[in-house]
């Protein structure tokens, strides 16, 4: 890579960056105002959406479905359980928790995205899945939810593309009951120099082409590798996370950092 996105990389990983402080924020390696943000990512997820659930499966070789399971793991979600399950894309966890809390829970499905949570609610449908599921599109960042509402927040591979993701963590934290947890799937650092060297040479080189011949979208995959690499490491979530009023945070780190699960407690 070269050394001025190194540079972009190690700068965003310093939370405390100008541009955190003023009107402007990151669009993968771009340098945009705040404004601009929500516009260019739904362009992204509008282009990728009916193919999102292929490429997921191709970019990761199918290993996404194993982190998803963890996260569901790691919940510790119970029968009656409300949950949350934000920029939930087209539906993986929200599919597993609709089983998980049965007839007496529910599985809210929040997307800011309305092409995403379009093939969302057509896949589960179709799935026969629809009983105790809703349907909210929704920003992260402004909850239309009363406060302590849930049981369980997850937000799997979607608070990097976040304008704001303090203010993001503040708003799901009032949403969730005490005693509730959010758990945030989300791309990471590697903890090895080898896998990320080799990690970097398959995003940047690799993952744009195969965007193009699936998805017919190159560019939205180059973007998606870029937000990557500008998304917080783990310590820095983290911290985030503890910043916004959670407690007893922790992270799993998942194959080798590519991927990391944290997880925080409302008291």
């Amino acid at each position: 890579m070269a050394s001025t996105d190194q540079n972009h990389i190690e700068n965003n990983r310093q939370h405390t960056d100008a541009s955190e402080q003023s009107n402007t924020t990151h669009f993968g390696y771009k340098t945009i105002d705040k404004d601009e943000k929500v516009s260019m990512v739904a362009g992204v997820f509008h282009s990728v959406a009916k193919q999102y659930d292929v490429m997921n499966d191709l970019m990761s070789f199918g290993i996404h479905r194993l982190w998803k399971r963890f996260t569901i793991d790691a919940s510790g979600v119970r029968p009656g359980n409300k949950v949350l399950d934000l920029a939930g894309g087209t539906g993986d966890l929200t599919a597993k928790f609709s089983q998980l809390v049965g007839k007496d829970g529910k599985v809210i499905l929040a997307d800011i995205n309305s092409s995403m949570l379009n093939v969302g609610r057509d896949k589960l449908r179709d799935r026969g899945l629809v009983q105790n599921i809703e349907y909210v599109q929704a920003n992260a960042e402004y909850l239309p939810f009363e406060e302590n509402t849930f049981d369980i927040v997850t937000i799997a591979f979607g608070l990097r593309n976040v304008t704001d993701k303090d203010k993001a963590l503040r708003s799901i934290y009032s949403v969730l009951k005490p005693g509730g947890r959010l758990l945030v799937l989300e791309f990471s650092k590697p903890e090895h120099e080898i896998l990320n060297k080799a990690y970097d040479f398959y995003s940047f080189n690799i993952l744009p082409k195969m965007g193009e011949l699936v998805a017919k979208d190159g560019d939205s995959y180059q973007y998606l590798a870029e937000s990557i690499r500008m998304h917080p490491d783990q310590d820095t979530l983290e911290e985030m996370m503890k910043n916004a009023g959670f407690e007893q945070t922790s992270y799993k780190n998942l194959t080798g950092g590519i991927v990391a699960l944290h997880k925080g407690y409302k008291f």
